[in-house]
Order: structure tokens, then C-alpha cells, then sequence
């Protein structure tokens, strides 16, 4: 399959679209955060 053609969602911190990737293939509906940095960043408000 190829990378254009992988599920894709929008991180909720940061607005940025991501992929899918192996590693969330159990998880895919429960991910929300692109990065481990935006998933620790998700309480901080940025004005």
C-alpha cells in the first residue's frame, strides 16, 4: 500500500495532518496526537 493511500487524521494539538502507522494498527480509533511531544503538550494553551 502506499503512503498516499493510508488512513489519515489531524492532530489535536497541532493541526497537522499525519498517517497511519503499523504501530497504531490496534489502536488507529484512539489515536489523536501526531507525536509524543504534542500528546504531552496537549494541556498547554499557545497564544
Amino acid at each position: 500500500m502506499k503512503k498516499s493511500e493510508l488512513p489519515m487524521k489531524v492532530c489535536a494539538v497541532c493541526n497537522r495532518p499525519f498517517s497511519w502507522r503499523k504501530k497504531w494498527q490496534k489502536v488507529w480509533d484512539e489515536v489523536k496526537y501526531c507525536s509524543e511531544k504534542c500528546r504531552r503538550n496537549k494541556n498547554v494553551n499557545i497564544s
